[in-house]
């Protein structure tokens, strides 16, 4: 049976998804304000977000909250959560349906509920610490894929730190050589919760922040996997370099990682 808090992660997800889903066919109307060099942010995702904070305000007016638009606030409660009101606003504002609402209450620095949900799909991800991870309440496992041989891997590239763009291609041309294929969809969330539920064997990507990996973090490790940093230090890296798999997957490519990446971005 769901926790409190995930029921109310749930409606705050739901909330943001009809305001994002209303505003699908205004887009050549919407606002989109450059906060840095290809990072964008729109009218949307800051009312997404408003409805999403107005829900967890309700319920838990003692927690602190850290949001992508809106930044911290709340204090420094143990228990914050983490949102990205519209993960893939790059593939929204295109019109690309490919974007998902993320959210997750995390305690001493762990996530211990998360939620993921594509609006156009109506499909919401769910896990609480120690009680698995669901899709549409349909328990979800990562694969059992051996290792990197013919494996389905997920990425991103890091436009918020385009320094460490050639070593990653370096490190994405060493994974070829053994996995079966790579894709890069534009939402790290929905990434990580594919890879929950079995449709990508592994997910790697440089320069996140904490509310894009926070929710499919834990999704990843309720579904019976592994998520850490580029040298295999578990838990939510500060670097925002992940890699999240099976065991199996997550252990090659942490070697490769290991191999082929600078020194500097494994230390971080």
């Amino acid at each position: 049976m769901p926790r409190p808090a995930v029921n109310v992660a749930v409606r705050a997800a739901r909330a943001a998804g009809n305001v994002i889903l209303r505003n699908m066919n205004r887009l050549e109307n919407v606002q989109v304000e450059e906060k840095g060099r290809l990072d964008f942010a729109s009218e949307v995702d800051r009312m997404a977000e408003s409805v999403i904070i107005q829900e967890i305000r309700r319920a838990y007016p003692q927690h602190a909250i850290l949001a992508e638009e809106s930044g911290t606030s709340g204090g420094r409660a143990r228990q914050t959560w983490m949102i990205d009101p519209l993960d893939g606003t790059h593939n929204f504002l295109r019109g690309i349906p490919h974007f998902s609402v993320s959210i997750a209450m995390v305690e001493n620095g762990e996530p211990i509920y998360g939620v993921i949900y594509d609006p156009l799909r109506d499909e919401m991800y769910t896990a609480s610490k120690g009680d698995g991870a669901y899709l549409n309440d349909r328990r979800i496992r990562v694969t059992m894929r051996d290792g990197m041989p013919g494996a389905l891997l997920c990425t991103g590239f890091p436009y918020r730190q385009r320094r460490h763009l050639e070593p990653q291609l370096a490190y994405t041309r060493e994974l070829l050589r053994e996995a079966e294929d790579i894709r890069r969809s534009g939402s790290a969330a929905l990434d990580l919760a594919y890879v929950a539920a079995g449709r990508f064997d592994g997910y790697y990507e440089l320069g996140l922040k904490p509310w894009d990996m926070a929710a499919g973090c834990l999704l990843v490790r309720e579904a019976g996997g592994r998520y850490c940093d580029l040298a295999g230090r578990d838990g939510l890296p500060e670097s925002g370099h992940l890699i999240a798999a099976n065991h199996k997957v997550a252990q090659a490519l942490v070697t490769a990682a290991t191999a082929h990446l600078p020194p500097e971005l494994l230390r971080a």
